[in-house]
C-alpha cells in the first residue's frame, strides 16, 4: 500500500498534485481552507478527508507525507510544522522565500530524519533527463552556453515577483546540468501592473568553468514559450515543452582552419522520448522515496541553491542590476 499523504491547497496546481496522488492510491486527506478548494477535493476524491484546518494533518498519525502546494509566503511556516510533526515533505517551488529559511528548513529536515522534496518539476521531465545523460557523458562536448525563456500572457501573481514565480524550475535545470553554482549574477526587471513586483526579469548568470547563461521569464508576452537551449563544442539542444518533438539535437559545430572559423552543420535529430506525465514521475517518486527512506533527487540542499541564486538576482534587480557575487 502506498503511503498516507495529505495535500495542502487544492487550487489552481493543487488539483494537479491531487489528482496524481489519488490516482496512485496515496491521496488520504486534504486540507484547504477556502470553499472552492474544499469542493474541488471532494469532486475529485469523494472517499478522501476534506477539511479546512491544516493541524489536522499534522496530529493524525495514519498520515505519513505532506505535500503543499500553497502560496510560496506560507510554504516556511508549513513545512516547518509538517516537518516538527513527524512528516515527510513535498513542497512547491519554491521550497521557501529566502535561502536563510531554506536552510533551515533542510536543518529541520536533518534534525527530525524527514524526507525534504522540493517541487522542481523540469528535473522529471523526460526531456531534461536525457539532457542530463546526455550532458554527464559529454555527448554536447564541452558545455558553452544556456538560455532559456518562459514566457506567457498571465498567470499573473500579486504577491510574488516573475522571477520567483517562473524562474525557479529553470535555474534548478541550469544547477544541474552545468553541475556547479554561479559566481556572479546578475539581474534586471520591470514592474508594469503592480508597484514593485516584476512582471519582467532577465536573469545573467556567470560560471566558474566558463559557462554563462541566461534566464528570461514573463507574465506579460503575447505567446506561451518554454524553451531551454543548450550549446555545447559538438552539439547543441533544444527542449521546447510547447511542440510535439520537444527535444531537438543540432549536429552544429565551429571548428577552425588557421584563424579561420568554419561552421559545419550537420542536420537535426528528432530525440524519441518516453511519453510519461513529469509530475506522475515526481508523485512517485516522493512515495518511492517515504517508502525507501531514500533522498530524492530534488532535495533540500538542491532547494537551497536554487534559492541562493533567486536571492543574489533579487538583490541584483534591487540594486539596479549590479552585479552580485556568490
Amino acid at each position: 500500500m502506498s503511503p498516507h499523504i495529505a495535500l495542502f491547497g487544492c487550487g489552481y496546481w493543487g488539483k494537479n498534485i491531487a489528482r496524481n496522488l489519488h490516482e496512485l492510491g496515496a491521496l488520504k486527506m486534504v486540507c484547504d481552507p477556502s470553499g472552492a478548494g474544499q469542493s474541488k477535493a471532494r469532486e475529485m476524491a469523494p472517499e478522501v478527508d476534506v477539511v479546512p484546518d491544516f493541524n489536522e494533518a499534522f496530529l493524525n498519525e495514519d498520515i505519513k507525507g505532506v505535500a503543499i502546494a500553497t502560496p510560496a509566503e506560507t510554504h516556511f511556516e508549513l513545512a516547518s510544522c509538517a516537518l516538527k510533526s513527524g512528516k515527510d515533505v513535498f513542497v512547491e517551488k519554491p521550497l521557501a522565500l529566502n535561502a536563510g529559511e531554506g536552510q533551515r528548513l533542510s536543518q529541520l529536515a536533518r534534525e527530525q530524519d524527514r524526507i525534504l522534496m522540493v517541487g522542481h518539476l523540469l528535473e522529471y521531465h523526460p526531456a531534461v533527463e536525457h539532457l542530463n545523460r546526455m550532458t554527464e557523458k559529454k555527448e554536447l562536448g564541452e558545455l558553452r552556453y544556456i538560455y532559456s525563456h518562459r514566457l506567457n500572457f498571465g498567470k499573473v501573481r500579486t504577491e510574488e515577483n516573475a522571477l520567483w514565480s517562473f524562474a525557479p524550475h529553470d535555474v534548478a535545470v541550469i544547477l544541474r546540468l552545468t553541475g556547479e553554482m554561479p559566481q556572479e549574477v546578475h539581474c534586471t526587471g520591470g514592474s508594469y501592473l503592480t508597484p514593485g513586483l516584476a512582471d519582467v526579469t532577465m536573469s545573467m548568470l556567470k560560471f566558474k568553468s566558463g559557462v554563462r547563461a541566461h534566464v528570461f521569464v514573463s507574465w506579460l508576452n503575447p505567446f506561451k514559450e518554454q524553451k531551454l537551449v543548450v550549446t555545447g563544442s559538438e552539439r547543441m539542444a533544444v527542449f521546447n515543452d510547447v511542440v510535439e518533438d520537444k527535444l531537438i539535437l543540432h549536429e552544429q559545430r565551429v571548428e577552425f582552419q588557421g584563424v579561420q572559423p568554419l561552421l559545419r552543420d550537420q542536420g537535426t535529430e528528432v530525440v524519441e522520448l518516453p511519453d510519461a506525465e513529469p509530475l506522475r514521475k515526481e508523485c512517485e517518486h516522493f512515495i518511492h522515496c517515504i517508502e525507501h527512506r531514500q533522498q530524492p533527487l530534488t532535495d533540500a540542499e538542491s532547494g537551497v541553491r536554487v534559492l541562493k541564486v533567486l536571492d543574489a538576482c533579487q538583490k541584483s534587480m534591487d540594486l539596479n542590476g549590479k552585479n552580485i557575487i556568490l
